[in-house]
């Protein structure tokens, strides 16, 4: 199709995107919000998913999410399970599914599974008529957009298409503010006319010096790399923090030491338990991939290394417990505070929680869980999810390890009652306002608490009575 051929202005565009999740949801209630005279569908197989973005419980938590949606919804938001009608009816298509990493076959632990992509593009194919632009806004591999480009060619009712990359840069816990200010707005594509459509929907609100233009495997490729960056910050300030505990060094003051050199910055240098959520761990692990198959082993290692380290921190808060609590927790009772990877979200994706409880399970330890967003059932489901074999089975024991050592409460002054420690493992906000006199009272004697986040005021826990275990700092003891 010709660019003249392409309308050049925005209005009267109807989009659909293919996905309810944590990226298109979002994205699109924006879109929406911002331009009302857009049309925009997002569709999606699971009704239960649909039925409550429809509703006033939506299946996303994220600060000011809600009234996005409210403002929207009903007028040119749509959340509908019709994929086909969405499609045909669409100038637009977002294709924002998951893409975890492969369990199984070549690239296990590794390479991302693009079965949900392959299929949204044959299904893309199928239901189109004239001419779509196709935008891949899930996380995907670089050249993805080739084995797309090569399914839509098959369309059998001669419809045209452009493909573009538009990759996603959101935080959990910030995506709105993030979708309303974005550092930049990234559009790879062949199609200069494909690509200005998008951008103008963009600009309605988006500074057009923010919106930036590449080529379609530029734009794949940037956003692993994003990622991998960000973490392996994470995992150079989590290195150095176990350094810091061995010498007696504060991880928070060499942080912040190396933070004021402007070649380095502040940011993403937060000594914790561990990175987790969607993307990081994935993305990585499909960078390296990506190395090895290109035949660069060494590049590979190096990237690994960043998910290992990640692991090893995550272990290491574990066996501190352990070792701190007289080398058993074993009929113990653990406080844990938070399971959602960070504040402000309740997505459980990759949290340290998860590995830590199973940690202290296998160790015999009674966990009682707190969390202010995430259910009961995202907890225990992500605890047999865990403990999953190779044949993805849950044991008998596991399960009953689950059953009856892991109990789910409303609030943190249960979770902590009688505890013999607490971990806390969620940055939530609400930890830093409880009364920890009250906390101690009510615990087991000595009272440890373990601060997976640094979070805490170490030396007014002391003199309360609380040994104190952070993360990179020396223990601080009872006055």
């Amino acid at each position: 199709m010709s660019p003249s051929s392409i309308p050049s202005s925005p209005n009267n565009l109807r989009i659909c995107c293919i996905g309810a999740g944590y990226v298109g949801g979002p994205t699109m209630a924006m879109i929406a919000k911002q331009c009302p005279e857009i049309h925009v569908t997002v569709v999606d197989l699971n009704q239960s998913r649909i039925d409550q973005w429809n509703s006033d419980v939506l299946p996303i938590y994220e600060p000011g999410l809600k009234e996005v949606v409210e403002q929207a919804r009903g007028r040119n938001l749509t959340f509908s399970t019709d994929v086909e009608g969405g499609i045909r009816s669409s100038d637009m298509i977002f294709i924002s599914v998951n893409t975890p990493t492969k369990t199984h076959g070549m690239g296990a632990g590794r390479a991302a599974n693009l079965e949900f992509v392959e299929k949204c593009a044959r299904r893309i194919a199928e239901c189109s008529v004239g001419h779509k632009i196709v935008v891949e806004k899930s996380t995907l591999p670089v050249r993805t957009a080739e084995a797309v480009k090569r399914i839509l060619k098959s369309a059998p009712n001669g419809a045209t298409f452009d493909v573009l990359s538009n990759p996603e840069f959101l935080a959990e816990g910030t995506a709105i503010a993030d979708l309303l200010a974005p550092d930049r707005v990234l559009i790879g594509g062949e199609s200069a006319s494909a690509i200005e459509r998008l951008a103008q929907v963009y600009e309605r609100w988006i500074p057009r010096e923010k919106i930036l233009t590449t080529n379609l495997w530029s734009s794949e490729l940037s956003k692993l790399t994003a990622n991998a960056f960000l973490a392996q910050r994470v995992s150079s300030i989590n290195a150095i923090s176990a350094l810091c505990e061995a010498t007696g060094a504060d991880v928070d003051e060499v942080a912040k030491a190396i933070g004021t050199d402007s070649r380095i910055g502040p940011k993403f240098l937060k000594a914790s338990v561990g990175f987790g959520g969607s993307c990081f761990q994935k993305d990585i692990l499909n960078l390296v991939y990506l190395c090895e198959h290109f035949g660069l082993a060494d590049v590979a290692r190096y990237w690994e290394q960043v998910v290992v380290m990640n692991d090893y921190q995550k272990k290491r808060f574990s066996t501190n417990i352990v070792r701190t609590l007289f080398h058993t927790v074993s009929d113990k009772q653990i406080a844990i505070w938070g399971f959602a990877f960070k504040k402000d979200t309740n997505d459980t994706r990759e949290s340290a929680a998860i590995y830590v409880c199973r940690d202290l399970l296998e160790e015999g330890a009674r966990l009682v869980i707190y969390d202010p967003r995430v259910s009961e059932k995202q907890i225990r489901n992500d605890l047999l999810h865990v403990f999953k074999d190779q044949s993805l089975e849950v044991s008998a024991r596991h399960r009953q390890l689950i059953e009856k050592n892991v109990t789910v409460v409303s609030d943190a002054y249960q979770a902590s009652n009688q505890a013999h420690a607490i971990a806390v493992m969620t940055e939530w906000d609400e930890f830093k306002q409880l009364d920890m006199h009250r906390v101690h009272q009510n615990m087991q004697q000595p009272a440890f608490l373990f601060d997976g986040r640094n979070i805490l005021p170490a030396e007014k826990l002391a003199s309360i009575g609380f040994e104190v275990h952070g993360i990179g700092r020396s223990s601080t003891l009872p006055s």
